[in-house]
């Protein structure tokens, strides 16, 4: 017999789909998936804008920090003055106040827009996957300020220097745009720090089950291959120097993003890694390297500097 009352209609708790060992994860609509990327995207751009606005306040230190490398690559090939060019009117207020603190914000907001990310994500993992959070944002953020700071400090002054010595000599003085200048920069920067990422790339790939170290390991002969066409295509100079300035860390991260998927699967498994005895192997192996440098340095009389490559003659 059906009651005469006002019946209460309320919506349906959010499903959970079963998962391993009894957990469980949240099963959301389409609609509540949309709804959830357009705030963490609000967020990431408010984050951004943020850090954009603290930029500003220090444009000028900023933009001498980014003009340095051309300022030293100028003058190690004796152009005097060592200056960037405007071309047009526009030219230095679009590069120094709009797009440096626009670069500069990414850098800075980097571990905010890595945390939306993973916020966005997290949802469809279990609840034990759920405990990489803190690893995650801390890798992933870190590795993209490495990646620009190994940009900074070695593969864009290598390639600005190589770049701008063409010719030197051969009655062609180079005279260098702020705006062309400023793009090469970005390329570069943001090309090695998004390359910076591969380690958290396979380790969640790894973490999702789209790939396993086996698998890597068995076609990681096709990965050299595509760091090494990835390389040549990042790289600005056609040289076979700036080529491998690039292809080397990008194969020791892969390599690192591989250790790291297999540490996952062996804590899955219930497996634990020989950490004492890799880390003796390797602290032996690192004295070893450090005695047999020093007594490189002793034989060839180098010695230390503060810039690269921190030992000359």
């Amino acid at each position: 017999m059906m009651s005469t009352g006002a019946v209460e209609l309320s919506s349906p708790p959010p499903a959970q789909l079963p998962g391993d060992g009894g957990e469980a994860m949240l099963r959301m609509s389409f609609l509540d998936h949309l709804q959830e990327m357009r705030s963490r995207i609000v967020k990431m751009v408010l984050g951004l804008l943020a850090a954009g606005m603290i930029s500003l306040t220090f444009v000028n230190q900023l933009w001498r920090l980014i003009a340095s490398p051309a300022v030293e690559a100028l003058t190690s090939l004796g152009i005097r003055p060592p200056t960037l060019k405007a071309i047009t009117p526009m030219e230095q207020f679009n590069v120094i106040w709009v797009k440096l603190p626009f670069l500069c914000a990414l850098f800075i907001a980097s571990p905010w827009v890595v945390y939306q990310i993973w916020a966005f994500i997290s949802p469809g993992l279990y609840k034990r996957e759920r405990r990489y959070a803190a690893p995650f944002i801390l890798c992933s953020a870190g590795l993209f300020i490495m990646g620009g700071a190994f940009a900074y400090f070695v593969a864009f002054r290598f390639t600005l220097t190589f770049l701008l010595g063409i010719g030197v000599g051969n009655y062609v003085d180079p005279m260098v745009s702020i705006g062309e200048y400023f793009d090469l920069f970005v390329n570069v920067t943001l090309g090695v720090a998004l390359v910076f990422e591969m380690p958290v790339v396979i380790f969640f790939l790894t973490l999702l089950r789209v790939v396993s170290p086996a698998f890597l390991v068995k076609h990681s002969r096709y990965a050299i291959l595509g760091i090494f066409v990835v390389a040549a295509i990042v790289t600005p100079t056609p040289d076979a120097f700036n080529m491998l300035l690039f292809a080397l860390p990008m194969c020791l991260l892969f390599y690192v993003g591989l250790f790291a998927g297999y540490i996952l699967v062996l804590k899955r498994e219930g497996r634990r890694f020989p950490w004492n005895k890799v880390l003796m192997i390797g602290g032996i192996a690192m004295v070893a390297l450090g005695v047999v440098l020093y007594f490189a340095a002793m034989h060839y009389k180098l010695h230390p500097v503060s810039h690269w490559p921190l030992l000359m003659r």
